[in-house]
C-alpha cells in the first residue's frame, strides 16, 4: 500500500491520499450517501449518562457485522450501493478487503466527533481503518497515549486515509468542531471485523 503522504508518528503507521477521489466524482459520491443512507442519531455514554452523539451515523455490513460502541450494539444494515463501489475500490486498489463500514454524517462544522481509538473487540488487536472523506475539508487529530506525538491534518474532499500497525493501540483521534464551516462532510470509515469474533 503505497499512498501520497505518510505522517510522520512514532508507534503507527498513518498515510494519507488527498485526491484518492477527483473531485467531480466525490461530490457524486456526497450527494448520493447524503440522500441513500438511513441515517440516524447514535447515543454515547459520557460519565454514565447517554446523550446524543452531535452527528448522524449509520452502521453497514455484512449480516454477521454486529458492532458494539459506549455500551450499545449496532447490527449492520445492507451495502448500499454507493458504500459497496467504495469499498470495491478500496479492495481493487490494493489499500484492503473491509466487511463492515461506519458512516458519520456531519451536517455543519458544529458537528464533531470526540477522542476516541477504533479498538473495539471486534476488530481484532491490530485494525486496519480505511477513512474516506467527502465534502467540506475538516481538521483531524492524532495524540499518542503516553508520548507528546501529536498530529492535524485537514482531510479534503475525496480523500483517504489509512491507519495501521499500531495507530489504534498507541494513539487517539478526533474531529474538532470547526466555526465557519457551514457544509455538510461525509466520513467512511472501512472496517474488517475479526474472523474469530464472527
Amino acid at each position: 500500500m503505497h499512498l501520497s503522504q505518510k505522517i510522520p508518528l512514532v508507534d503507527a503507521n498513518v498515510q494519507y491520499c488527498a485526491h484518492f477521489f477527483d473531485a467531480a466524482k466525490a461530490a457524486e459520491l456526497l450527494r448520493d450517501l447524503i440522500a441513500t443512507t438511513p441515517w440516524e442519531t447514535h447515543f454515547v455514554r459520557i460519565f454514565g449518562r447517554e446523550i446524543p452523539a452531535p452527528r448522524q451515523s449509520s452502521w453497514h455490513g455484512d449480516p454477521h457485522c454486529s458492532y458494539g460502541y459506549s455500551k450499545v450494539r449496532y447490527e449492520p444494515k445492507v451495502w448500499t450501493p454507493a458504500l459497496t463501489e467504495i469499498r470495491d475500490v478500496l479492495a481493487s486498489t490494493g489499500i484492503g478487503t473491509f466487511n463492515c463500514v461506519l458512516a458519520n454524517f456531519y451536517r455543519s462544522g458544529s458537528d464533531s466527533m470526540g477522542w476516541h481509538s477504533d479498538s473495539e473487540a471486534e476488530l481484532g488487536p491490530n485494525p486496519l481503518i480505511a477513512s474516506v472523506s467527502l465534502g467540506a475539508p475538516r481538521r483531524f487529530c492524532l495524540r499518542h497515549k503516553t508520548l507528546s506525538d501529536k498530529a492535524e491534518l485537514l482531510l479534503t474532499s475525496g480523500s483517504l486515509l489509512v491507519m495501521a500497525d499500531g495507530t489504534q493501540q498507541n494513539y487517539q483521534h478526533a474531529l474538532p468542531k470547526m466555526a465557519h464551516v457551514g457544509a455538510p462532510r461525509v466520513n467512511l470509515t472501512f472496517r474488517q471485523i475479526a474472523p474469530s469474533l464472527e
